[in-house]
């Protein structure tokens, strides 16, 4: 059986992959195939792409780490699935594709009421902002929660995370739009952190105290003026990069501060703890059951259009999550 991929033959930016016709994989032992409905991207995609990523797969490689569809066929000693069945997945690769292989364990099961654009958008960003949220930052009924990028798919799962976990949120992004998409999630204040006052806004917001929990996957000067506005007690979560600047901090101002650096590295906790992925994504379904969670997928493509996409991710043109349509 034949299928389409997107292959990246050399380190080189995401226009220039290359849309190719293969033969299908087949599943190993404890793997399966999915036929795929969607695929959803990630900033880290693009930065694989480009070999800049932390993980640098063989060559020829295809990109994409999420992916929702129907099995097709299982590998040996793979009782828990069956083809027709619905499944989202967590993919090492391959998602921009026709067809993906997965390992077993990393296939849950459909939400009932879940589209597949909205299946394939659910996997990393909740996970990420969960562990951040309740592991990692310990995010309290009634404290703020401040959530920097606000309008980006991490920031529209930790705004509603940070709703369900019954926190009162404030949100940044650098647009009205995306302010309104911010809203829209959840977020009960709005600041355009484009403006050089919003570290103000921010402690007008909160009666002077400050933002208890700060939600950053920025870095670079939103991280430095963070911790201008975070409150005595309050912490910091690292969770990226994506102004490109990596940020640095005097020891003296977390002590003066009384502050938490925090990092979350959500990929090492589900290496390092077995059955962590498998609870948490219990626990997002059940959130999702209640109503609480409800990832957006404001942006679909054709996945033959998977470079446009990609640029648009780039370019910051993207609202909550960008998925590919198969």
């Amino acid at each position: 059986m034949k299928t389409k991929a997107w292959l990246v033959r050399q380190w080189c930016e995401p226009e220039d992959m290359e849309w190719a016709e293969m033969d299908a994989p087949d599943p190993g032992p404890g793997q399966v195939r999915i036929r795929n409905s969607a695929a959803a991207l990630n900033f880290f995609d693009i930065l694989q792409v480009q070999g800049k990523y932390q993980v640098k797969p063989p060559f020829p490689f295809t990109p994409g780490a999420e992916v929702a569809g129907e099995i097709d066929e299982i590998g040996a000693n793979v009782a828990q699935w069956a083809p027709g069945d619905r499944v989202l997945a967590f993919t090492d690769g391959s998602g921009f594709a026709e067809h993906t292989i997965a390992d077993a364990a990393k296939v849950f099961r459909i939400p009932k009421g879940m589209d597949p654009t909205q299946a394939a958008s659910m996997p990393i960003i909740y996970q990420t902002s969960l562990f951040a949220l309740k592991d990692r930052g310990e995010l309290r009924e009634g404290e703020w929660l401040l959530v920097h990028a606000g309008a980006s798919g991490v920031g529209m799962s930790a705004i509603q995370l940070g709703r369900a976990f019954g926190a009162r949120v404030i949100a940044t992004a650098s647009s009205a739009e995306k302010l309104e998409f911010a809203r829209r999630q959840g977020a009960e204040h709005l600041i355009n952190y484009s403006q050089p006052e919003w570290v103000d806004h921010v402690k007008q917001i909160t009666g002077g105290r400050g933002a208890d929990v700060i939600y950053d996957p920025v870095g670079g000067d939103v991280f430095d003026l963070s911790t201008k506005c975070i409150a005595s007690g309050g912490r910091l979560l690292v969770i990226g990069f994506a102004s490109g600047r990596i940020p640095t901090i005097a020891a003296n101002r977390i002590l003066l501060k009384n502050m938490s650096l925090v990092g979350v590295f959500w990929g090492h906790q589900v290496k390092t703890t077995p059955g962590y992925l498998q609870k948490t994504q219990a626990e997002l379904e059940r959130l999702w059951d209640q109503g609480k969670i409800r990832p957006e997928a404001s942006s679909t493509y054709p996945l033959s259009e998977a470079r446009r996409a990609m640029k648009d991710l780039a370019d910051r043109k993207v609202l909550g999550k960008a998925v590919l349509v198969v």
